[in-house]
């Protein structure tokens, strides 16, 4: 640093260091120190990476921060029994409770001094690419907006999710030919026959469809209290159509289905097939050994049976006994984008958000859920960089702790 100050004395004309008024040389020291410092400050500043924002919308749009104040609009916009309807689960509510609460009882265990300039959340999915793990999972949306399930489907090819639908064949050919068509994959609750699980298979993956998901915890219709309370009634048109829920009423689904449903849909189609509805090792392994290529761990949203397993709590044991061989994925109670993590960190491939995205749609339509599904992605780039994880690689067993460890 002496060499520095002697070369500036001799770079300018006689009494320079005098005119700066410097009381010593000690103090024209640190002055040049702290300006050198500055300088890399700056220079540094200018390789910093860039603020990556989401996709903005309307303030009246951007103005709820997270799900649940997209929840609080959505009911505002809807009658009573219909946010009931959506809000609701079976019986106590148990289940639906503590699918949410799970993810508040695991606790994320942060890297540090880890290079997380760049976050990637891209990752493939039975052979499709995907720019991040956010599925958009199959419901009754319908019965909530006008022409639900369309206007949700658009949303999803806006924000690039792959959307699981269960009755798109009278429209998704119009959004084809509007470029306005997601990647999905259709969706039932299984048949009673094999010949009309054979024609269901066929229709969809002629119509475009890229897997075919059965949902397999849905044997019975189940008491769903709030429903039956207020005796919540849907319109097709104008008309309007009572709901068969009642209370302690043993309705039929699907009661008959078995794994052979599986072998029914593969002589019909080459497409994956996926089960949603697993919560034990035992039916996981039954899934890989029956052929399945994917799984879905779901209690149905805590819509089906009161009491089962939170899925989060389910998942390592179904990520254990799966052993990779396929991927899993999880739903229920997903909030947030560090829930996501959470899943990620416990072994899910990815996550498909039901309410959450329901929630968006009720409140502003289509960019509603464009907005609910860009801002989950944004708060797991965020978590993933809090937590020192460049990408979904990185993200492993030893991120998460549960309660119990």
């Amino acid at each position: 640093m002496t060499e520095t100050i002697d070369q500036i004395e001799k770079a300018h004309s006689p009494g320079f260091v005098d005119r700066l008024r410097y009381r010593s040389r000690r103090e024209f020291l640190s002055t040049l120190t702290l300006t050198a410092g500055a300088s890399s400050l700056f220079a540094q500043s200018q390789t910093r990476p860039p603020i990556v924002y989401p996709p903005q919308y309307s303030d009246k749009v951007m103005e709820p921060v997270n799900v649940r104040e997209f929840q609080e609009v959505a009911k505002r916009n809807l009658d009573f029994k219909t946010y009931n309807y959506i809000a609701g689960g079976s019986e106590d509510e148990w289940t639906l409770r503590a699918n949410v609460e799970a993810y508040q009882r695991v606790w994320l265990r942060p890297r540090v001094m880890m290079d997380v300039s760049t976050i990637d959340t891209s990752s493939e999915l039975l052979g499709h690419k995907l720019e991040f793990p956010i599925l958009l999972d199959p419901t009754t949306k319908s019965r909530i907006v006008k022409d639900g399930d369309r206007v949700a489907a658009v949303g999803a090819h806006e924000c690039g999710a792959i959307y699981c639908v269960s009755n798109p064949l009278s429209w998704i050919d119009d959004l084809y030919q509007a470029e306005k068509a997601p990647v999905w994959w259709g969706s039932t609750l299984g048949h009673s026959t094999k010949s009309s699980a054979r024609g269901w298979a066929r229709r969809n993956e002629d119509a475009g469809a890229t897997a075919l998901a059965v949902t397999i915890d849905h044997p019975y219709s189940p008491n769903r209290d709030r429903v039956i309370r207020y005796n919540w009634t849907q319109t097709n048109g104008n008309t309007f159509i009572w709901s068969k829920y009642q209370g302690g009423v043993l309705s039929p689904t699907r009661p008959s289905l078995t794994w052979q449903h599986i072998d029914w849909l593969r002589s019909a189609s080459d497409l994956p097939l996926v089960v949603k509805g697993v919560l034990t090792a035992e039916d996981a392994t039954l899934a890989v050994e029956n052929g399945v290529q994917a799984i879905i761990v779901s209690n149905h949203g805590g819509r089906a049976l009161d009491g089962a397993v939170p899925t989060l709590m389910a998942l390592p044991e179904i990520v254990d006994a799966v052993d990779r061989r396929i991927p899993v994925l999880i739903d229920g109670g997903i909030r947030r984008g560090t829930d996501i993590l959470k899943a990620l960190a416990l072994g899910a491939n990815a996550v498909l958000i039901g309410r959450a995205y329901v929630w968006g749609l009720a409140a502003f339509g289509q960019v509603g859920v464009q907005r609910v599904v860009e801002m989950l992605r944004a708060e797991l780039v965020v978590a993933m960089g809090l937590a020192g994880m460049p990408n979904l690689a990185s993200i492993n067993r030893n991120l998460a702790r549960l309660p119990w460890e």
